[in-house]
């Protein structure tokens, strides 16, 4: 992302932060991104009414002139210089849900997905107007903004800064995207189904689409479809598609995974999650007897393997999943170490990815990132990847994959799975058979099979570091002993023996 993006999402993010006045983060979230879409419809909409207009046969206002385009048909009452024309009206929270409400009923895709919160007395604090003007100034949905991905770079962008000052809450909606970045970088899904069974905000669906066109390719080879559980966090998903003209499949409405599969007939060629970790309470009772526990039953107490398992029956022929989960779920004991190692012996854990802290908004703990794969390349190996000692710390709670991070791993796996110069690297990577993980008792903790990194040799020969090791050591001790002798004297003089 060059830095004059950057500074844009940071003077927007400064400049609408700062207009919160006593609203949560959580309502002021759906304030913002409400009028970010509003703007993107509505640049949108004027590009192609212009268009319509040069071309001098009336059809400016014809629906269908919109819908060919892929572009969304945005009512008079709703269109970005309506509402600047009466951002200062005391009604202006009204007019902005009259807005929104026009363009759901000339947009059916949109139906029940917008945030129609700007007139609820909550949100009375908040300068709506100020925002409105704030905005006002930036194409977002032009062709030339659509090529950089303006619009969609400064809601991810926004999205995050969310997750960032909503605790714990962030952590239901937003993946950082360095590491979808290196789940997209390892599976490749250049073409083909692509599923996300608790897809949040849709990262997963927007890296993928990403990684498409790096390579040249074409985004409508990709079919999308996922599911989400959270209704705000749904239509949060619903825009962020939209936004990127992206027809996903994400039901028609938000639902429990589990108790009501949205797609129980979808073979996907590439299943890509950052499920909730460790979910305890998610139903297991009224699902013992379900098809997709082909491995064993997952414990009543956490979802982790039901949602590996669930992942798992997804899968095409050929499929690969990508899914981050609790280290814990690496070496569980168990009904989870069963069905572990009938995963193990089924040949499907094609990569296991153990992660740094502090890549998370809302948690410092570690995470791992799983690859399953119904074909493997390296039949009877797992690779092990140790990239715990990677990232940066960007801030003093948050740490980030680099590129050249991200490509490293991405590399390394690739390498593997085509027998491509690949080597072994002492604390770093490890291809391991299977034999080797059952001597581990099934344990998929990278650290188990990597091995230690090999020291750096700094050119000293070891002789002369041992006596100099040695010479400091016997100086330290020797002020050691002296300052001993000081505190007992100080503590003589005021009266304390030791």
């Amino acid at each position: 992302m060059n830095s004059n993006i950057k500074d844009l999402e940071k003077t927007l993010w400064a400049a609408a932060d700062k207009m919160r006045g006593g609203v949560s983060v959580t309502n002021y979230k759906f304030l913002i991104l409400g009028l970010i879409f509003l703007k993107y419809i509505s640049d949108s909409f004027n590009e192609r009414y212009n268009a319509l207009k040069e071309e001098g046969l009336g059809l400016e206002e014809d629906r269908d002139a919109y819908a060919e385009e892929n572009v969304f048909f945005v009512p008079e009452n709703a269109r970005w210089q309506y509402l600047v024309d009466h951002a200062k009206d005391y009604n202006i929270g009204e007019i902005l849900d009259k807005a929104l409400d026009s363009i759901e009923k000339e947009n059916p895709t949109l139906k029940g997905v917008l945030f129609k919160v700007y007139n609820d007395p909550d949100n009375r604090n908040v300068n709506l107007g100020e925002i409105i003007d704030l905005f006002t100034n930036i194409k977002v949905g032009t062709k030339e903004a659509e090529e950089k991905d303006l619009l969609g770079r400064i809601y991810e962008y926004f999205l995050g800064e969310f997750a960032a000052n909503e605790l714990q809450k962030g952590g239901e909606f937003y993946t950082p995207a360095c590491l979808v970045r290196t789940m997209v970088e390892i599976i490749e899904p250049y073409e083909g189904r692509v599923y996300d069974p608790a897809c949040g905000s849709g990262g997963m669906f927007v890296q993928s689409l990403k990684f498409i066109q790096r390579h040249q390719g074409n985004v409508h080879n990709l079919s999308i479809y996922g599911q989400e559980k959270n209704p705000t966090t749904w239509k949060l998903a619903k825009m962020n598609l939209a936004i990127r003209s992206i027809d996903g499949n994400l039901g028609k409405f938000a639902a429990d995974t589990f108790t009501e599969d949205l797609h129980k007939d979808l073979k996907a060629d590439f299943v890509m999650a950052n499920p909730p970790f460790n979910l305890s309470d998610w139903g297991q009772e009224k699902l013992l007897n379900d098809y997709r526990w082909k491995y064993g039953t997952p414990p009543k107490g956490n979802a982790n393997y039901a949602w590996i398992e669930h992942m798992v029956s997804k899968l095409s022929q050929n499929g690969k999943a990508a899914i981050i989960l609790a280290n814990g779920s690496l070496s569980a004991g168990g009904q989870e170490a069963e069905i572990r190692k009938k995963l193990i012996e089924a040949d499907l854990v094609d990569c296991i990815l153990s992660m740094p802290t502090n890549l998370f908004y809302t948690v410092t703990v570690p995470c791992s990132i799983w690859i399953l794969n119904r074909n493997k390349k390296q039949k009877g190996h797992t690779l092990f990847i140790n990239a715990n000692d990677m990232g940066t710390m960007v801030t003093r709670k948050l740490r980030e994959l680099s590129e050249d991070d991200i490509m490293k791993i991405a590399n390394t796996y690739h390498a593997y799975a085509n027998d491509d110069n690949y080597d072994d690297v002492a604390g770093f990577c490890k291809k391991a058979s299977l034999d080797d993980i059952k001597a581990n008792d099934c344990v998929l903790t990278p650290g188990r099979y990597v091995g230690i990194k090999e020291a750096e040799d700094d050119g000293e020969p070891f002789e002369e570091k041992m006596k100099r090791l040695t010479s400091e050591l016997s100086e330290q001790m020797k002020k050691s002993a002296e300052l001993d002798t000081e505190i007992k004297k100080v503590l003589g003089e005021i009266g304390y023996g030791i």
